[in-house]
């Protein structure tokens, strides 16, 4: 072949490429926000809001129900996000959020809810993207923190029960799929409480929704639940009343006296009780000496009755167990809540003195709107013959108390479920009796705990706070931001076990001074894998590595 041959071939390739241009770039990760189309993969759904958030923003929530305490979020990283409106009926729809990562891991989350809620859970949509999962929450098919949509519309009780979440994630999914071009690898969900409870129903009745379901303090047993914390008010009786427990006194002279004969049961006496279930608690003790004239710093005999009916199970019209007992060493938290004298304090998760802006007459929701239907219902009025009626309607099954999951696990799935050990909205003893339950139906407990692994956090109020090493990495609050890592961190110990099989035998949490993250460390403390509990073997109880698990 000739040079002058070549010299036209290499100039006609020049003059070609100058033709075609030179190659496109990579359009960036904002331009791709812009150009999707959510809705070429959805139905029935519009868009309220798609944009790119870099790192820093906040976004504002200008309509949402002033209930949900939630009128904006601050976003850690670089999103995509899509806010949609989706149908479910003719006469039901739901709002969700799906946040895509400009780091994504390939994984997925999905969020829950609290109580009777239909609040967004922002703060745990970014917590999911923060750490590079594509997250949707939802409102859980209405707003605010009551029960009022529930009201002779099925539909919407429909999508509070399960179906709001499930058609959320599964839309989510798609849209994930299709933005980054492939699946997520992976899925999983983290939800307390109510959001327990959705957890525990996704692993029933959508075994294959997710690989890794985090649950905390879960509303199982809901009927039931429900009427255990109705039945409060008429333990306590009205503030104000002859031998009403002021929340001076139980924050006090009751507690004190529960850790007075309790709290040196683990070995240590820190304030912190490892194994409330070993509290042999008799409120007798501080019964008033004859002659007794300072009356806040001792109870009546009446009032010990109080204290021993509030520690009690509570049982239904047959004699039958419906709820277990409180335990022991909640009684500051719940003094304002359960043992507050107000009927109902249900459908809020927070303590008033927390968010006071929720509305009181929101606590009664669920027997008002959905139990009896009828909005003038006078709480007041509960009695044994309303525990009966709301566990014999159990609307599509919210009761949520699984005989097993062997589905969930046949399909390679995996739980981590946990408890506060001072929940002062729904009793870890209940925890403990759902663990039993679902190991009944098991071959062997070790059958169970080879796909769910149950922890009891000690010193953990509901879900958030508290005067233990309450943060192990179960939420925006929770998280401890000291890194991903499977030993500080309970959803990376979830991922761990997901991927690469590592089964958590302890979770790790911190306390900082003032719940100051980054701040100075008051303890530390590796909490057990239930039946286990912390035992107290070295010379100083801050540190965990003192503790063994017994």
């Amino acid at each position: 072949m000739s040079r002058s041959y070549m010299a036209v071939v290499v100039c006609l390739a020049f003059l070609w490429s100058l033709v075609l241009g030179s190659p496109e770039k990579e359009p960036s990760f904002k331009q791709r926000c812009h150009d999707f189309k959510p809705l070429s993969y959805v139905a029935n759904a519009t868009v309220n809001a798609q944009e790119f958030i870099s790192a820093g923003q906040t976004i504002l929530y200008p309509s949402n129900d002033p209930s949900c305490n939630r009128p904006s979020q601050n976003v850690s990283v670089d999103i995509c996000r899509i806010a949609l409106n989706f149908t479910t009926s003719d006469r039901s729809h739901v709002l969700s959020e799906v946040w895509l990562p400009q780091n994504w891991t390939g994984r997925f989350l999905a969020t829950g809810n609290g109580g009777i809620d239909g609040c967004t859970k922002y703060e745990d949509i970014d917590y999911g993207v923060k750490y590079g999962f594509a997250t949707v929450g939802s409102n859980n098919g209405h707003n605010g923190t009551g029960g009022a949509s529930f009201l002779n519309n099925d539909e919407v009780l429909k999508d509070f029960v399960f179906r709001a979440l499930h058609s959320s994630a599964t839309i989510a999914k798609t849209l994930t799929s299709k933005f980054y071009h492939q699946p997520p690898k992976k899925a999983y969900y983290i939800g307390c409480s109510g959001g327990g409870r959705q957890g525990l129903k996704a692993a029933e009745m959508y075994p294959k929704d997710y690989d890794g379901i985090l649950i905390g303090a879960p509303a199982s047993n809901f009927n039931n639940m429900s009427s255990w914390r109705a039945s409060f008010a008429g333990k306590t009786g009205a503030p104000g009343s002859a031998d009403f427990i002021s929340p001076a006194m139980w924050q006090g002279l009751i507690h004190d006296e529960v850790l007075k004969q309790c709290d040196f049961n683990d070995g240590v006496r820190d304030g912190i009780l490892e194994n409330p279930g070993e509290c042999g608690f008799d409120p007798a003790r501080l019964l008033c000496k004859e002659g007794t004239t300072n009356s806040s710093a001792c109870l009546s005999l009446a009032q010990v009755g109080i204290v021993k009916s509030v520690f009690s199970p509570l049982y239904g019209e047959g004699g039958e167990l419906v709820y277990p007992a409180m335990q022991h060493g909640s009684e500051i938290a719940a003094s304002t809540g359960l043992y507050s004298g107000t009927p109902f304090p249900y459908s809020v998760v927070y303590p008033p003195l927390c968010f006071p802006t929720i509305p009181p007459n929101k606590k009664k929701d669920w027997f008002r709107y959905v139990v009896h239907k009828d909005p003038l219902w006078d709480p007041l009025t509960f009695s044994q013959k309303d525990i009966t009626l709301a566990q014999s309607l159990n609307p599509f099954n919210v009761q949520s108390f699984p005989d097993n999951l062997t589905t969930f696990q046949t399909n390679n799935g995996k739980i981590i479920l946990y408890h506060g050990l001072q929940d002062q909205q729904i009793s870890s003893f209940a925890t403990n009796r759902l663990h039993n339950h679902l190991a009944e139906s098991a071959a062997s407990r070790a059958q169970l705990d080879s796909f769910l692994k149950y922890f009891q956090i000690s010193g953990l109020n509901h879900c958030n706070s508290g005067p233990g090493a309450w943060m192990i990495g179960q939420s925006t609050q929770g998280d401890s931001e000291r890194g991903f890592k499977a030993e500080s961190n309970v959803l990376a110990a979830l991922v761990a076990w997901v991927e690469g099989g590592r089964v958590p035998e302890t979770v790790e949490g911190v306390k900082f001074e003032g719940d100051r993250k980054g701040g100075v460390v008051l303890r530390t403390r590796r909490h057990c894998a239930w039946p286990s509990a912390n035992r107290f073997l070295g010379s100083e109880g801050e540190k965990g590595e003192n503790w063994v698990c017994v």
